[in-house]
């Protein structure tokens, strides 16, 4: 599980896009663009869910997995899901894991994040 402020990813994303092209794909950088008034709330959510990920499988930021390999995708119902790289498959398989499944909220200035690795 893993919270993060609402609040902060505002003013990351008042700076620029340079902070999303660091940690997430082109494809989850065109879904926050996409999501108007509530883009921070959304890249809060999806930054959230990959160190949820992360922390799921032992790594931690910084344990080898970069962050743009846990990538976060929804649905057409909004369902979110996880779109794994190569570097997260593997330590996720290494644990005897085949599936990721992920749960995201939002609520009160903050957004959260579980992973479930079976």
């Amino acid at each position: 599980m893993d919270l993060c402020e609402i609040a902060r990813f505002e003013r990351i994303l008042e700076k620029g896009d340079g902070f999303l092209r660091r940690y997430f794909t082109p494809e989850e950088q065109v879904y926050i663009a996409a999501r108007g008034k509530t883009a921070a709330q959304s890249a809060a959510a999806m930054f959230a869910a990959k160190e949820a990920f992360l922390k799921a499988t032992g790594a931690g930021i910084g344990g080898g997995i970069p962050l743009a390999a846990v990538a976060v995708a929804h649905e057409d119902s909004g369902r979110p899901y996880y779109v794994l790289g190569a570097e997260a498959r593997q330590r996720m398989e290494a644990m005897g894991a085949s599936a990721a499944w992920l749960s995201l909220t939002h609520e009160a200035g903050m957004a959260g994040a579980v992973a479930v690795l079976e």
